[in-house]
């Protein structure tokens, strides 16, 4: 049967998930008698070929939502975990959202825990990085009829809703606020964490934004970083001693602690206009102190309870169709806080 064609049968969906008519009868219709991993193959089928019901609450145990992401030691993952966790206590009992992490540089730890057959799910929301394997594994999973939602940044193209904010809007906006009140001409500078797709749309209104608009500045110096405080301190201090004009600073990802260290302590370092992502303790004193001058915040709670509401959505537990629009970010300056 072509997906979408015409409604599907319990005929249908029991070709698919392997067994009689009247399992499947069972399950759909909430009668019980069925054993939790057949009716999670039968539950599994029926949203796969888009059975038009909602779940019936008998087989609401077996909704267990699984959230993976990368780099826990970081402060917005750990705000995003904790907007997970918040909003899975309001849910009822019987919905198991479990957090989990993975390497961030490892792209086969990760398409392998996408990939674990140990574990049975209901919806997967990722957080984590754009790689082939981990594409593979993504587009593996949502064949057999699991719900992927992609929140932060897209680790797939064909597989997948995704919930973030409009990261290039995001490049662009920190290139008008760099343009139009550095105090300076001269030079500006971006970092950016390479394999995430969210910081390349970020470079790349960055970068469309000056080209918009030539006048006064001169973009042409993008770092490489991966996030690492080491890494984004030597970036920043080398660009300061190399380039005199240096004048504005965009850190279109993490690790602005390091950044904000070199601005408290080179001469030039309060010379510069700097534009970064994230509001922490660290960032909000360095707005009070004059060394950061604008934030720009992606409201991880919101992205969390979007997710969610998608998976939800998806597993038939709630008829609402969640917003599709992009979620607002958040401009910060001293004076706002």
């Amino acid at each position: 049967m072509t997906k979408g064609t015409k409604k599907p049968t319990f005929h249908d969906i029991a070709l698919l998930a392997g067994v009689g008519t009247a399992t499947v009868e069972r399950v759909l219709n909430g009668r019980g008698g069925v054993r939790p991993e057949t009716a999670e193959k039968v539950v599994l089928a029926a949203r796969t070929l888009d059975y038009p019901r909602i779940l019936p609450d008998a087989h609401r145990g077996l909704m267990r939502i699984e959230v993976l992401m990368v780099r826990p030691e970081t402060t917005f993952y750990r705000r995003l975990s904790r907007a997970f966790e918040r909003i899975s206590a309001t849910l009822d009992p019987l919905i198991i959202v479990h957090r989990s992490f993975a390497e961030e540089m490892n792209p086969t730890e990760v398409a392998a825990r996408i990939s674990s057959a140990g574990m049975r799910r209901a919806g997967l929301i990722l957080a984590v990085p754009d790689h082939p394997l981990i594409r593979d594994a993504i587009e593996s999973i949502a064949a057999k009829g699991i719900p992927v939602v992609h929140v932060v940044t897209r680790a797939s193209d064909e597989v997948g809703e995704f919930v973030g904010i409009d990261n290039y809007a995001a490049g662009r906006t920190a290139a008008m606020f760099i343009s139009r009140m550095s105090p300076h001409n001269g030079r500006v500078m971006a970092i950016c964490h390479p394999i995430y797709r969210v910081h390349r749309d970020r470079i790349r209104g960055f970068s469309d934004y000056f080209a918009d608009h030539p006048e006064g500045l001169e973009f042409d110096w993008v770092g490489l970083g991966r996030d690492e405080e080491a890494r984004h301190a030597d970036l920043l201090f080398t660009a300061l001693n190399r380039h005199p004009d240096l004048t504005g600073l965009y850190n279109a990802g993490g690790a602005n602690a390091a950044l904000i260290e070199v601005l408290r302590r080179h001469p030039r370092g309060r010379d510069l206009f700097f534009v970064g992502h994230e509001l922490t303790d660290y960032t909000a004193q360095a707005l009070r102190d004059r060394v950061m001058d604008v934030v720009l915040d992606q409201a991880p709670e919101a992205q969390a309870r979007r997710a969610l509401d998608m998976v939800l959505r998806r597993i038939g537990l709630t008829e609402i169709e969640p917003d599709q629009d992009p979620i607002r970010f958040i401009t910060i300056t001293a004076e706002s806080l």
